[in-house]
């Protein structure tokens, strides 16, 4: 689904990525982990598009997306690869739309064709809104009301990719909670793969089969979840682990 190959990116004198190459799995989710100035965000970014690497490539079904042709169908193809859900959705809706005319200005752009009302109130369900939610300005929602309305808009375009960057983080625990269950239920019934960028260890064990592991820029570990959080091989992955809260005895 994904194949990332080689990226490296400098700013000025600063290696932000150097030789990154994983692949994500159709149906699968990918966790990027590291702390701040790992690059893991700039890669995030090389793989949406918003950023061009020095060096390497990505692909998404094959579709190499260092190659930009000009034209409205193929921006709006691109945008149908690879979807992002930011960390803070209060930054990222307009706070003059509601959830209905997000969801209906998106299917308007990308399926001008289709039952809109049909896939809106698909949407909705999907992410766990009602007609409440649906009417409301996004100050007028919760943090996590907010962010199931980012998740449907994200969704809306059927991505092949859809791009998690500290999607709970803003979020308190009871709410991540929800979110994360939320997206484990979404990547089942839509088979949508998931990068997942975090800083959080306690996150990618409940949302990732597979997990990569950065560290100035490079990959320093990588592995199923499970094992690189078990049996960390690499220093920095055991001191992250390390720091994963415990519950007390």
């Amino acid at each position: 689904m994904l194949e990332v190959e080689g990226l490296s990116k400098s700013y000025g004198n600063v290696q932000a990525v150097r030789d990154v190459t994983f692949t994500l799995a159709e149906g699968g989710s990918l966790g990027v982990v590291g702390e701040s100035g790992s690059g893991k965000t700039t890669t995030a970014r090389i793989v949406l598009g918003l950023e061009r690497p020095d060096a390497g490539r990505v692909t998404v079904r094959g579709h190499d997306r260092s190659i930009r042709r000009r034209g409205r169908a193929e921006r709006l193809r691109r945008a149908r690869e690879v979807q992002i859900v930011f960390q803070d959705p209060f930054l990222s809706l307009d706070p003059r739309l509601n959830a209905m005319t997000v969801l209906r200005e998106s299917l308007k752009l990308h399926f001008p064709d289709i039952d809109h009302a049909r896939r809106i109130a698909q949407l909705l369900d999907q992410v766990g809104l009602g007609e409440r939610e649906a009417a409301a300005l996004p100050r007028q929602l919760s943090g996590g009301q907010r962010q199931r309305v980012a998740i449907a808009r994200a969704l809306a375009v059927e991505p092949s990719v859809l791009v998690l960057d500290e999607a709970v983080a803003a979020l308190d625990v009871c709410v991540q909670a929800q979110i994360l269950n939320l997206l484990a239920d979404l990547r089942e019934q839509t088979g949508t793969a998931f990068l997942f960028i975090t800083h959080d260890l306690g996150v990618v064990s409940q949302v990732t089969d597979h997990l990569v592991v950065m560290r100035h820029g490079e990959i320093v570990e990588r592995g199923p979840t499970a094992r690189v959080l078990n049996e960390p091989q690499h220093a920095y992955t055991q001191l992250l682990v390390s720091s994963i809260p415990r519950p007390a005895n």
